[in-house]
């Protein structure tokens, strides 16, 4: 490789990398053609972009990055590296996961996930496990609706409740006022009599 091809691979690699929030640096050696094709494949489903680098190259372009300092990662860069950039923070995590249930590879070497680094194949399930921005604003939501809704429920049901007491207030309210003139008239004919 060419000194400028080293720069124009660089210069991608940090097109990749500057407004990532979610870095996954993956092993997928020992994939076939076939079976490194079906990765990328479902990874492109999934809105992943995967990218075979030299860890030398990736190293440096991580280097050049401002506001976010990597180099907590770089000892995981050995042998055959795979850069994974995706928005959602557990999708790459769960498609090596899914993909490990019929191979041994790929294997997780590291991941930059929510300002945290993560390195070393163990934490793989630590990272499929953790829930993205809209699954949690997700939840947060549904956990304040529910005192919302039962109160919007009860007040839905109290009207009819109201309506029938009403309904069955009614009669007697009737009576009342059709009693009260005969009364008051005997009171004032007994005033009268006096």
């Amino acid at each position: 490789m060419t000194k400028d091809q080293k720069v124009v691979a660089i210069q991608e690699i940090k097109d990749l990398l500057q407004d990532a929030k979610v870095v996954y640096v993956a092993d997928l050696e020992g994939l076939n053609a076939g079976k490194s094709s079906d990765f990328r494949r479902q990874a492109f489903k999934q809105n992943i972009k995967v990218k075979v680098v030299k860890n030398t190259l990736l190293q440096k372009a991580m280097e050049q990055i401002e506001g976010v300092d990597y180099s907590e990662m770089f000892p995981s860069f050995k042998g055959n590296s795979a850069l994974m950039i995706a928005d959602t923070a557990n999708a790459p995590a769960k498609l090596i996961q899914g993909f490990r249930k019929k191979e041994e590879k790929p294997a997780l070497k590291s991941a930059f996930v929510q300002e945290t680094f993560y390195i070393g194949d163990n934490n793989l399930d630590m990272l499929a496990n953790i829930k993205s921005r809209e699954e949690m604003i997700g939840e947060i939501i549904g956990l304040l609706q529910s005192p919302i809704q039962r109160v919007v429920s009860a007040l839905q049901n109290k009207p009819e409740t109201v309506e029938a007491k009403a309904e069955e207030a009614a009669p007697a309210v009737e009576e009342t006022p059709a009693e009260a003139p005969e009364a008051a008239a005997e009171s004032t004919e007994e005033t009268s009599a006096e």
